[in-house]
């Protein structure tokens, strides 16, 4: 794609403009030469942004449920219309295979917002009562206001989606900040959401965690923050929040296990585990990146796994023939090398596949299989965000759950067992806050996403984030 069609505008107050700060390389992982370089928002950009936001929010929150939803489901339209072109400067902005892109994640991110469009006309409340004589008494949820949204770089379209529609559907309008190191199909969905809301509902603009997203969390006007990504981001948002008191929405990350129960259907693991453990990758805070199996199928299932690793496929002409792309750059890239190198100075660390950085261009790392990890292992204890999958054999089932709870992480994992009874009583031990039973990584719209711990706290999708992004008022009117 040509550097001169890709989009570079960011939107405040209906208005697209060039951000007047910095600029900030934009790099194509496939190759890793430039894209494009985009300037930051300057810092009167971003105040005028949350001004905007601000503004907007004395009309906005008094919409109508049926009102939101109808430009909820035109934004949906919007997105399915553009559907290719976003896919394309996803995958190209990303790395990631356009088959995926399309089949998988514009098709997800407009689901979202159809989701909230319904969902924002079926709140419920309280029935309203005499509680004390003589009064009646009613619980109403109202918006919070501005909310800041600051996203990630792995799924940036589709987290987006998962930013944006719940908050404007609760009647809040927001400030958006996507990755800056993939900015590209927030800046076309700018496109569909100004065509579609008033000026200022949403607000988009670029710049770097330390200089727009800083200002941003410690912005005086902004109500609530939602962030996904790192612990270390997520405690200067809590810093942040405690000297202003602002409301914060959390998901910071994770390390899903993948409990192996011994009547497992091998077959099926190994299908789950090869796609979702490194799908996107790796660099998905749900990957199926560690395995506690048991031990009386531990070495027939890291025989079968290390032929599925070992046939996965990257950097083809192709693109239809890659499962996985390159990692997001140079710098995660040597990150998870450098986990993998760690983990095989271990003398009881098996390399079963991959393990390499490849000859050319491009962020790529071998889709990479590790056996005989224990659980006080770095690999196994802390999150990589790569192509790596570890195995450690456990004595027990139990042994495996403790192991598994025995983490700062818990967001996702897994179950696997052909008796239905045993994983639902396995599963009920787990303390993560999605447990998959015999799949791994099926998020539909309809169910909440969000972890326990260190994996941070608050529910995307579902209704329970128009929760999350508004708050319950008690409203008492006198019979007098």
């Amino acid at each position: 794609m040509n550097a001169n069609k890709l989009p570079t505008n960011i939107l405040i107050q209906g208005q697209r403009m060039a951000g007047d700060g910095e600029a900030e390389a934009v790099i194509n992982p496939r190759t890793g030469e430039l894209l494009i370089s985009l300037p930051q928002a300057s810092a009167e950009q971003v105040d005028a942004a949350v001004a905007a936001a601000r503004q907007a929010a004395r009309v906005w929150k008094q919409t109508s449920p049926g009102e939101r939803a109808a430009m909820l489901l035109a934004i949906a339209a919007g997105i399915d219309a553009r559907a290719m072109e976003l896919a394309q400067l996803e995958a190209l902005n990303c790395g990631k295979p356009l088959h995926q892109v399309v089949e998988d994640d514009v098709l997800a991110t407009a689901d979202v917002f159809r989701f909230f469009a319904a969902a924002v006309r079926c709140q419920t409340a309280p029935a309203a009562g005499e509680y004390l004589p003589g009064h009646t008494s009613m619980i109403r949820r109202d918006p919070i206001g501005v909310v800041a949204a600051i996203a990630p770089w792995n799924y940036p379209l589709m987290m987006a989606a998962w930013k944006i529609a719940p908050v404007i559907a609760a009647g809040n309008t927001m400030v958006f900040k996507p990755s800056e190191q993939t900015p590209l199909t927030a800046l076309v969905l700018a496109d569909i959401l100004d065509a579609v809301l008033p000026p200022g509902v949403v607000n988009i603009v670029l710049g770097r965690g330390d200089s727009v997203g800083s200002q941003l969390i410690n912005h005086r006007h902004v109500r609530m923050v939602s962030l996904t990504g790192d612990i270390s981001t997520g405690q200067k948002v809590l810093q942040a929040a405690r000297r202003s008191i602002k409301r914060t929405h959390l998901e910071l990350g994770g390390k899903a296990p993948v409990i192996v129960l011994a009547d497992a259907n091998l077959d099926a693991v190994v299908e789950g585990v090869g796609r979702y453990g490194y799908y996107n990758a790796g660099q998905d805070c749900t990957a199926a990146c560690h395995i506690y199996a048991d031990a009386s199928i531990y070495q027939p299932l890291i025989e079968a796994l290390a032929k599925k690793v070992s046939s996965l496929t990257f950097n083809q002409a192709d693109d239809r023939c890659n499962d996985l792309g390159p990692l997001i750059s140079q710098r995660q890239r040597n990150s998870v090398a450098s986990f993998v190198e760690r983990a095989l100075e271990q003398p009881h660390i098996q390399l079963l596949a991959g393990g390499q950085i490849p000859a050319g261009p491009g962020f790529y790392y071998q889709p990479t299989l590790l056996a005989g990890a224990r659980h006080d292992d770095e690999i196994v204890r802390r999150e990589v965000f790569g192509p790596v999958v570890s195995v450690t054999s456990c004595p027990t089932a139990q042994q495996a759950i403790d192991w598994a709870n025995d983490s700062e992480y818990a967001l996702a994992s897994s179950v696997w067992s052909g008796h239905i009874g045993r994983a639902m009583a396995t599963a009920s031990q787990l303390e993560y806050g999605t447990t998959w039973i015999n799949n791994h990584f099926m998020l539909p719209s309809e169910m909440p996403h969000g972890g326990l711990k260190s994996s941070g706290y608050g529910k995307d999708l579902s209704a329970s984030a128009l929760e999350e992004f508004s708050v319950a008022r008690h409203i008492m009117l006198s019979h007098r």
